[in-house]
């Protein structure tokens, strides 16, 4: 860790800016890579393209206290795409969760760290994940709670492609539109890559922004860099700009950002991330973190 990241981190109870906010998701990308590489197993592609959306969120934007992970006014994040676990795993970590040594016994055999979030032994976890689809429903549930018993407090989905191509997903945006849940906000990470090949070959989704106004959300008229921390700062300006419910952001990301051999690759979706790889690769990463501390 450089001094410069070891200065960042010694104060996470505050907004950082959006250059910040860029130094930290390159650090967190290398951290995944190496913990995916010494673990042998993981989702690299769809961790990697949601670097800045989870980092923003938890290091700008959401309300919530690491000393107290069940506080009940706290912001509520939903990773439908739960297999892009490392990603949130080195977050909650970084945020104060829980010890980020931790990370590195990602899937180990006993680890709390599983292969999927579980919200029972994980803490900082609002939801078990990993089956695609279910996101937007438990997000819609929380949301809604809020309203009935008073709470003020926003619920964040963060989906992909392959949570959007089950029905479920699209039964929940009908029934948040119907009642106009209050603070419930969609982000999609839109790498337009999935497991077997890109979106189009495998079901196509546009005009996705369409297709959710349609469904009755508000959707934001602005095209934001998903991989960009001072577009995502922008969203969230728009997500304060009215109040009209439900809301949903697309966020145009790259599967297996940063890494030139993975980016937009579907190949990289879950594959092993192998010694000639990784060596490739986190020389890669490290010097995306250093030009970015340049930037300070």
């Amino acid at each position: 860790m450089s001094e410069i990241i070891n200065r960042l981190l010694s104060d996470t109870n505050r907004k950082f800016n959006a250059a910040e906010l860029d130094v930290l998701s390159a650090y967190f990308r290398e951290m995944m890579f190496t913990v995916l590489h010494e673990r042998g197993t993981g989702h690299w592609g769809g961790a990697s393209s949601a670097a800045e959306l989870v980092t923003s969120l938890y290091f700008n934007r959401l309300n919530i206290d690491p000393k107290n992970p069940g506080w009940e006014d706290r912001d509520r994040f939903v990773l439908s795409k739960g297999h892009a676990s490392v990603n949130l795993y080195t977050v909650l970590a970084h945020r104060g969760f829980f010890p980020v040594e931790d990370v590195h016994s990602f899937r180990k055999l006993g680890s709390y760290l599983q292969g999927h979030p579980a919200m029972n032994k994980i803490p900082g976890v609002d939801m078990s994940t990993g089956a695609l689809g279910h996101g937007i429903s438990v997000g819609l549930g929380m949301a809604e709670a809020a309203r009935l018993s008073g709470k003020k407090y926003t619920t964040y989905v963060l989906t992909g492609e392959g949570c959007l191509n089950e029905g479920s997903s699209w039964e929940a945006l009908m029934v948040a539109a119907k009642y106009k849940t209050p603070r419930l906000v969609l982000m999609v990470d839109y790498n337009k890559v999935q497991l077997d090949g890109t979106e189009n070959e495998i079901l196509p989704l546009s005009p996705l922004d369409e297709k959710l106004r349609a469904f009755g959300w508000n959707v934001c008229p602005n095209k934001y860099d998903g991989n960009n921390s001072a577009d995502i700062l922008a969203s969230y300006d728009w997500i304060d700009s009215d109040d009209n419910w439900p809301k949903a952001i697309i966020y145009d990301t790259i599967k297996g950002k940063n890494v030139s051999f993975s980016e937009g690759k579907n190949t990289w979706h879950g594959a092993v991330i192998d010694d000639e790889h990784f060596e490739i690769g986190i020389k890669e990463l490290k010097a995306d973190t250093k030009a970015k501390e340049e930037r300070l």
